[in-house]
């Protein structure tokens, strides 16, 4: 006859307590900004105006920092982004506006040249085994490059008549009062969240990004989940490049790269919150919340144009510290719950 199974002893509440500080302590930190910001500034900061300026001005980086978190799940970074960016804007611009092409199709075909950048990427990395911070670099000076040859170095202005005003539409419009941006940022959110967090391919991707040798050994094809990750990256950024386009209204073939830092700060300090230990959609989404209320407020209190760079190369530090200890402390959680886990002794023979 087995013995019944013991049951696991409860963690005691310092550790309790110390998991809700990791998981939620990023979300409290923006509750306190706000709240600091709103007493400091009362007539500006918690105005509608002002709220929706915020979510208009960061949804592009906050898209962009999602995309960055599905190769940070495998353990890879994509670096190309910023490039990617800036040539996925100039190509929707150079389509519409120079080729006369229709501005679905034109969006449609940025789109998807965003995934086969992507692909290109992940097949870099993986089948070339070239590390993903070199190998990203070098592609998205490549796509720099392109950038430049398409552009000859000149901004591409639209004609008298300006740009369709179904295209503007996507980023200028509203919905429930707030810019439609911003929901697009709360569905490719959901969206993660359900790949990430529901379903065998997000788990496989944690797998292969905590433990590569034991997702080889339980048969997971690595390769092809990180490609995989890289294509949904690409996608993601021709996407926030469709965007910037729509919001711009003119082709700038230098901007992508000022969205570079914002993003992978959002991606790195969101793998602290929610979840801590692992890139996750909503820690990302609350990363970038919580950068938002701090760049809006000291714009307002009248900082200095360097202090926003300042701002986040000083988060990206400390939030890939924290990443490390998140990481660090999940990993002796799990071997410390792993030895404690009492095992039933074998049945004797009958």
């Amino acid at each position: 006859m087995t013995p019944a199974r013991v049951p696991a002893p409860r963690p005691p509440l310092s550790r309790r307590f110390g998991h809700l500080i990791g998981a939620y302590g990023l979300l409290a930190l923006g509750a306190l900004l706000f709240l600091a910001f709103t007493l400091t500034l009362p007539d500006t900061f918690p105005t509608l105006d002002n709220v929706s300026a915020v979510l208009s001005n960061q949804s592009i980086p906050a898209i962009l920092a999602l995309g960055a978190t599905i190769p940070i799940a495998t353990g890879k970074f994509d670096l190309s982004i910023g490039y990617g960016l800036g040539l996925a804007h100039v190509m929707t611009m150079q389509l519409i506006v120079t080729e006369g092409w229709s501005w679905p199709l034109g969006c449609l075909v940025v789109v998807l040249g965003g995934a086969v950048v992507g692909a290109v990427n992940g097949v870099v990395v993986e089948f070339a085994r070239i590390d993903s911070f070199i190998a990203t670099l070098g592609t998205g000076s490549i796509m720099y490059a392109f950038t430049g040859w398409i552009t000859e170095g000149a901004r591409i202005v639209p004609g008298p008549h300006g740009l369709p005003a179904d295209f503007t539409a996507l980023y200028d419009s509203r919905f429930l009062g707030l810019p439609v941006a911003a929901f697009y940022v709360l569905a490719l959110t959901a969206v993660l969240w359900l790949l990430l967090e529901r379903l065998p391919f997000g788990r496989y991707l944690y797998v292969i990004g905590s433990n590569p040798r034991a997702a080889d050994l339980v048969g997971i094809p690595s390769r092809r989940y990180v490609v995989c990750a890289f294509v949904g990256s690409g996608l993601v950024v021709g996407v926030a490049g469709v965007l910037l386009a729509a919001q711009q209204q003119i082709g700038n073939p230098s901007v992508g790269m000022d969205y570079l830092l914002p993003a992978f700060v959002g991606a790195l300090l969101g793998s602290t919150a929610i979840r801590p230990g692992r890139a996750n959609a909503l820690g990302t989404l609350v990363a970038v919340t919580v950068l938002a209320i701090g760049l809006a407020g000291i714009g307002q209190l009248g900082a200095q144009f360097w202090v926003t760079p300042l701002f986040n190369g000083a988060t990206l530090l400390i939030a890939v510290g924290l990443a490390g200890y998140a990481a660090r402390r999940h990993l002796r959680q799990r071997r410390t719950e792993s030895s404690r886990t009492p095992h039933a002794p074998p049945e004797a023979a009958s």
